[in-house]
């Protein structure tokens, strides 16, 4: 690629959407919500599989220029020299695939206790009876919060999927490419976290302006079925506020905080409990 590419990927309802914001206000930089890049990596790998007729036409150098290629023709319309952080949930369970296609790559992962990840969900629900969102498939699962939260954390879906992925990553062979941000540390400390994400990144720092990263994207939370769920208000603040979950589901999802547990791997974390390794 003509332009350095880095990754954000973790877990939903826990920053990205403010992060990329805050990334945004650098002129160097690219950032945004989640990009259609990864879904059409893996259509691709699909089409050059071996459940595909046409599998042996290709070699492991075309099919690394064909998935380059995806790449430099989405991103094709920004300058040379931009930054470019790509975002996709998916991205934490394909380290392998980007070590093959990237040099010296880092990925960025949001992070945050599941709890309040379950119930910043039911807080969007609760706000919108209005609307039937795209996140549950029928009346079964939007049914109770119970439903809700179960359907959420299957091992397919967005809270479970995320949560597999990236504990594969951040135990995996690649984990020294990660760094993970606690959604409430960078919350309650934008700038602290934006200076050692540069320092991760080797980049040159950035004045950020915490009290302007206004940001939305209407329309694609209008077709999810999930008003405002893209939306990051102006001003960054940290509230502590009661939870909307009954008591026994929030103590079920309050102690899946692996990265809280810095044994075993060689990520870089910004965390509130972890015993924080060095950054960069």
């Amino acid at each position: 690629m003509k332009n350095t590419i880095h990754f954000i990927s973790g877990l939903p309802r826990s920053g990205s959407t403010l992060f990329s914001a805050l990334l945004r206000q650098n002129p160097r930089f690219h950032a945004g919500i989640s990009s259609p890049v990864a879904p059409m990596c893996n259509a691709l790998l699909n089409v050059m599989g071996t459940k595909n007729e046409f599998a042996t036409s290709f070699t492991d150098g075309q099919k690394k220029s064909l998935l380059t290629g995806i790449f430099d023709n989405y991103y094709h319309h920004l300058p040379p020299g931009t930054i470019i952080f790509d975002s996709n949930r998916s991205w934490c369970s394909r380290l392998a695939l980007l070590n093959q296609l990237f040099i010296d790559f880092k990925m960025i992962c949001c992070v945050r206790n599941v709890a309040w990840i379950m119930d910043s969900f039911e807080r969007l629900v609760q706000k919108h009876p209005l609307v039937y969102s795209r996140i549950f498939n029928d009346d079964g699962e939007r049914g109770t919060v119970y439903s809700r939260t179960e359907a959420l954390a299957h091992h397919t879906r967005t809270v479970g999927f995320s949560l597999a992925a990236l504990r594969e990553a951040y135990y995996g062979p690649y984990s020294s490419s990660l760094l993970l941000i606690d959604y409430e540390l960078l919350a309650r400390f934008p700038q602290k976290c934006m200076l050692l994400v540069y320092d991760f990144l080797g980049e040159e720092p950035f004045e950020h302006d915490p009290e302007n990263v206004a940001f939305e994207e209407a329309d694609f939370d209008a077709h999810m079925g999930v008003p405002g769920m893209h939306k990051v208000r102006s001003t960054i603040t940290y509230t502590e506020r009661p939870t909307l979950l009954p008591p026994d589901i929030f103590e079920k999802y309050d102690k899946i905080n692996f990265w809280t547990r810095p044994e075993g791997t060689a990520a870089n974390v910004i965390s509130v409990s972890a015993k924080e390794k060095p950054v960069g």
